[in-house]
């Protein structure tokens, strides 16, 4: 049995089962369940995010189980404390490989009819209001795109970007929205020229604070709901991310939004899609080197 792609059948053979039946590792903190006192060997992880790990295999199941099944997702220190892992620095680790296993390359564009709105990541700045907080470059631009299903949201696409030029707003449409799909935006000037990307490109006139106060409904009320569930989480789960990371928290929000019907399915996905995916070193993931372009 060869790769992650192979230990799938072993995480169903272990089925996951609650701590409290749980063996001790000599000389770890870590709880091991009695049914899976399981070795990593080499010719299992070789390749894979779990290259040369240190940690128990169920351990790492553990992370990508709790990470993709609760909407809450599941930050580092948590993490630490149900496993009883003993030190923080692991834990973290672990997660952050997980999340740079949650996209897949292969995976269609949005197709449709599909809303896409802009806002911002990062704390207020005193003294600065509105897109005034961006001065400085403390917050970071995030462009959401949300497939309309009716009334509901469909799947969604989320962008860290250095800017909301024209020209990078057209490369996040090309990259992740089909041609010949309905584009549904308000009226921002980076929007202007939309059609060129080969969408049908319809802006409307967004209300405003005021009227919004006033009971007016969002031109893009999918997307915007999705940038306020994400604003959300990341300050409830982690109480903010720093600007280098924040595009792999934005892949772990997809990731499991995309995938919410089917929690287990996303588990084993998880765990696919990690079985192809690279090894990166802890000095990559580190500040974030291995996301910085160029």
């Amino acid at each position: 049995m060869r790769g992650l792609l192979g230990a799938v059948s072993v995480a169903r053979r272990i089925r996951l089962p609650a701590l409290r039946r749980s063996a001790r590792l000599p000389h770890r903190r870590l709880a091991t369940p009695a049914v899976c006192r399981l070795s990593v060997s080499g010719s299992l992880t070789a390749g894979t995010i779990l290259h040369n790990t240190k940690t128990p295999l169920n351990a790492w199941f553990w992370a990508a189980y709790l990470a993709v099944t609760d909407k809450r997702g599941l930050s580092a220190l948590l993490f630490q404390r149900q496993l009883g892992l003993r030190r923080y620095e692991t834990a973290w680790m672990g997660l952050h490989k997980l999340r740079r296993a949650m996209v897949n390359t292969t995976r269609e564009p949005l197709h449709g009819d599909v809303e896409m709105d802009d806002t911002w990541v990062g704390g207020p700045q005193p003294g600065l209001r509105g897109s005034r907080q961006l001065k400085g470059r403390k917050a970071a631009w995030v462009l959401v795109a949300v497939e309309k299903r009716g009334q509901a949201s469909g799947r969604v696409r989320m962008a860290a970007l250095s800017d909301l030029k024209e020209s990078t707003v057209h490369a996040f449409v090309k990259e992740h929205i089909a041609p010949g799909s309905t584009l549904y935006t308000d009226a921002y000037k980076s929007f202007d020229r939309l059609s060129a990307t080969g969408v049908r490109h319809v802006a409307r006139h967004q209300a405003s604070r005021s009227e919004f106060r006033r009971g007016a409904v969002s031109v893009v009320p999918l997307a915007d709901r999705a940038i306020g569930n994400l604003q959300q989480w990341l300050i409830g789960t982690y109480h903010g991310v720093s600007k280098a990371q924040l595009q792999v928290y934005l892949d772990e929000f997809v990731f499991r939004h995309n995938r919410r019907r089917q929690p287990m399915a996303a588990f084993q996905t998880l765990l696919g899609l990690g079985s192809g995916r690279a090894p990166t070193p802890y000095r990559r993931i580190r500040g974030a080197r291995d996301l910085i372009q160029g």
